[in-house]
């Protein structure tokens, strides 16, 4: 029976609950997006300018990640291993 692994674009980790590293170019676009908003919003918000902006502005790219991940992932849940 064919594997639906290959639609996720964020695997399970092994232990815990979560994703792990994307294993797609669209999952890693994701990432790299992220990343580089990061970095962009060092210069647009400064945060010795006004840190709960800065705080907002990542909290909402976190968000919005997450929200990738839960939509792209595969279902969180905790997992202890190898066990499926």
């Amino acid at each position: 029976m064919p594997s639906d692994d290959s639609r996720y674009w964020f695997p399970a980790k092994r232990y815990g609950w979560g994703w792990g590293p994307p294993v797609t170019w669209q999952g890693w676009v994701v990432l790299a997006g992220f990343f580089a908003l990061v970095v962009a919003g060092i210069f647009l918000v400064p945060p010795q300018r006004s840190m709960p902006a800065f705080v907002g502005y990542m909290v909402a790219l976190t968000v919005v990640l997450t929200a990738i991940c839960w939509l792209k992932g595969e279902p969180p849940r905790w997992r202890w291993g190898d066990d499926t």
